[in-house]
């Protein structure tokens, strides 16, 4: 049974694993081939005596093999699995394909602005709901994001306010004329059926998402030991309170901050924090999205002047939903409209977004009038097999890399990386993945000074347990796969996981993470 869950950025914690992978190398070795050499080097390094390495570098326009260390044996792919359900939902959606999501009136407006029925927000599967939208249309990020923030101490929010779609939403609402509702308001959310979220944060996916549907509380050291830390959070709703008692301790102590929910609305924030500590994030999502979204929208209707009769304590009617045929021709009040997704697929690639990469089978399989995520991977196996993608070497069990039922092989993903080159949205594509030494899940895992700085563009895959037995950790999977602008000039594609090496502390997945950048830098300046 797992107790608790972290992919991408993540943790895994669970007992009873099994590895797949072995087999012989064919690495062929030449007097000129000194990167290979060196890259032999690192995989053969002692800490990786119990680990199995899959690693392949092609040319991009060839397909030239440069390097292969059983490339076609399964790996654990961990997070690298979002370039397989990003790319699926590419061709599925468009790169420029913006999510409509709209409010819908049922009854009619008298003169003086009374709706005599419903307000009807109907989900669209918009994974941000203006949230994060910058001005200039963009969807911000954090290169640690806030749904990570309860197993990290560096993770932080975005500047945009996560009610700002609503806010938008409601101020529609009332340019339409409507200045009071009598009936209810509603949330539509059969958009697909809801489902769990294979990786770490948020555990249920769903249509209606308000900030990931996590409350995010801040908490800030006071400026001397003894002292309680001042705190703030977010969103802001008389449907949560916060009891957040965090004492400032000294600054050589530990940050130790825990988060839960006490009964519905109520949130407890104990621990301690030390003086001159950054502000401290820490999460908690809720299971009753619906709930909290229909909040928020009669909270944000208020504050743009339409009088709500409906209390916003009262659960969802469900039951009083129109059919999905009447929307047809139903009066729009309202509808906001998202950035392209290709910001979406920045956001999922550059920070390993579990929860929205989880979301993508189900937004597929919706495009097709259907609603499981089974349906969707079928969807997205039909796509890979059009890619020129041996299907028949992988296996999905979702969207985000932390299924148990996840393996493919390295020449599988290096297979679907070169077609996604040969396709008119491969610029956005490209544009969405991590950047060596600059952001996203790369940004710290070469020196500033490296000399592959920016030359690498390419998703990381982290996936690790809690070795009980001897009080240690399991790196189940350490991964990397994207594209490389050689020293040389040429272009290569490449993939690169190890499997099964064991770890003393959790953090030491920053280690495995720098001998990745190695292995792209030895390969950079190699070709």
């Amino acid at each position: 049974m797992l107790s608790a869950i972290r992919s991408g950025l993540g943790l895994w914690v669970g007992v009873g694993l099994c590895f797949f992978g072995g087999g012989g190398m064919s690495v062929s070795l030449h007097a000129d081939d000194g990167w290979k050499t060196k890259l032999q080097a690192i995989t053969d390094e002692p800490t990786y005596r119990q680990a199995h390495w899959g690693v392949l570098v092609v040319d991009q326009a060839t397909g030239e093999v440069l390097y292969d260390q059983n490339s076609q044996k399964l790996f654990a792919p961990a997070s690298t699995t979002k370039l397989y359900s990003v790319a699926a939902a590419m061709d599925e959606l468009g790169a420029d394909y913006r999510f409509e999501t709209p409010i819908y009136r049922r009854g009619e407006i008298d003169a003086q602005g009374q709706l005599s029925g419903d307000l009807i927000f109907v989900s669209s599967g918009d994974l941000t709901l203006g949230g994060r939208t910058t001005a200039d249309g963009k969807i911000n990020f954090q290169n640690v994001d806030h749904t990570y923030a309860n197993g990290v101490t560096t993770a932080k929010l975005t500047a945009e306010d996560p009610l700002a779609g609503l806010r938008e939403l409601a101020r529609q609402v009332a340019a339409a004329g409507i200045k009071s509702v009598q009936g209810n308001v509603l949330v539509d959310d059969r958009l697909f059926d809801r489902a769990e979220s294979s990786g770490s944060g948020p555990e249920l996916v769903t249509p209606a998402l308000v900030n990931d549907n996590v409350i995010d509380v801040v908490v800030t050291p006071a400026s001397a030991a003894g002292a309680h830390a001042t705190f703030e959070w977010r969103p802001q709703t008389p449907l949560i309170h916060v009891d957040c008692q965090v004492q400032t301790v000294a600054s050589d102590a530990k940050a130790d901050v825990s988060i839960q929910w006490s009964g519905p609305g109520r949130v407890i924030v104990r621990g301690q924090i030390p003086v001159g500590h950054a502000p401290l994030v820490r999460v908690a999502d809720w299971s009753d999205p619906d709930f909290l979204l229909r909040g928020f929208l009669i909270e944000e209707l208020q504050k743009a002047g339409v009088a709500v009769q409906a209390s916003l304590f009262a659960p969802p009617a469900v039951d009083s939903l129109p059919a999905k045929e009447w929307y047809a021709t139903a009066p729009r009040v309202a509808t906001l409209k998202s950035p392209p997704f290709s910001e979406n697929a920045k956001l999922i690639l550059k920070v390993s977004h579990n929860l929205h990469a989880s979301t993508l089978p189900l937004l597929i399989a919706a495009q097709h009038g259907e609603r499981t995520l089974a349906a969707g991977l079928k969807h997205e196996a039909e796509f890979l097999k059009r890619a020129g993608v041996d299907v028949s070497t992988i296996s999905f069990g979702g969207g985000a890399g932390g299924s148990r039922a996840d393996y493919t092989t390295p020449a599988a993903t290096v297979q679907l990386l070169r077609y996604m080159t040969t396709r008119p949205d491969f610029a956005a594509y490209n544009a969405a993945l991590p950047s060596l030494g600059v952001d996203g899940t790369l940004a710290t895992v070469v020196d500033e000074t490296s000399p592959a700085r920016e030359k690498v563009r390419a998703k990381t895959g982290t996936l690790y347990f809690e070795n009980t037995l001897a009080d240690r950790w399991l790196l189940t999977s350490k991964a990397l796969a994207g594209y490389i602008a050689a020293a040389s000039g040429r272009k290569v594609v490449f993939a690169v996981f190890v499997n099964g090496t064991h770890l003393d502390t959790s953090d030491q997945t920053k280690r495995e993470g720098r001998t990745l950048g190695r292995i792209a830098e030895t390969i950079q300046q190699g070709l």
